[in-house]
């Protein structure tokens, strides 16, 4: 293995058992459910792939369900209630650093966000560089995720391991020829990389 992929969310950010917007509703008034039907459900499948913006698409929603608020607003609140970094995680990830592996993130994410990972959450100084479905116009599991992001590193596939906590990603990374490892918290990332997943 000569790059490490890790995931994002669910594995270097925890995720909180009802999400994000728990208390949207009491924080800033509007509804989780008005904003999945109206905006994720209608809108997320090309913004996560960069088809879309996430600013041009929210905005009119928020219009039209939550005048009081801007898009901004919204995307503020979200980046800041989703950005919970496992600080053990990122420790394990050191060692690894220092017998040579290069660390990279493999992500579905849309362009705004990433921005917010990799710059104000900091990790552009845990990681060498971040691959989001976004940017790469695949998005996990679509092998066309995992092809691109090989050929943009200049490595074979063989080369990559991804750290998914989504087993269809694993399962894909395998099947494109890379490693695959399921993170479930359950076990540290020594022993996972030593089981083989």
């Amino acid at each position: 293995m000569k790059i490490l992929m890790v995931d994002v969310d669910g594995v270097l950010v925890r995720s909180h058992p009802v999400g994000w917007a728990r208390d949207l509703e009491a924080d800033l008034g509007l509804s989780p459910a008005v904003l999945h039907a109206e905006f994720f459900e209608v809108h997320w499948a090309e913004i996560a792939v960069g088809r879309a913006s996430l600013p041009a698409r929210l905005g009119p929603v928020l219009e039209r369900c939550a005048p009081h608020l801007t898009a901004r607003e919204l995307m503020d609140y979200w980046f800041q209630h989703d950005a919970d970094l496992d600080a053990a995680f990122l420790a394990q990830l050191e060692p690894l650093r220092n017998t040579g592996v290069d660390l990279h993130l493999a992500t579905n994410q849309e362009h705004e966000r990433a921005a917010f990972l990799w710059k104000t959450l900091g990790l552009q100084d845990h990681f060498t560089a971040m691959h989001y479905s976004a940017d790469v116009g695949w998005a996990k599991p679509d092998p066309g995720f995992f092809t691109t992001v090989a050929a943009r590193t200049a490595h074979a596939p063989a080369d990559l391991t991804l750290v998914d906590d989504r087993p269809d990603n694993v399962a894909a990374a395998r099947q494109a020829g890379w490693g695959g490892l399921h993170w479930d918290g359950d076990r540290t990332l020594a022993d996972l990389l030593a089981a083989g997943g």
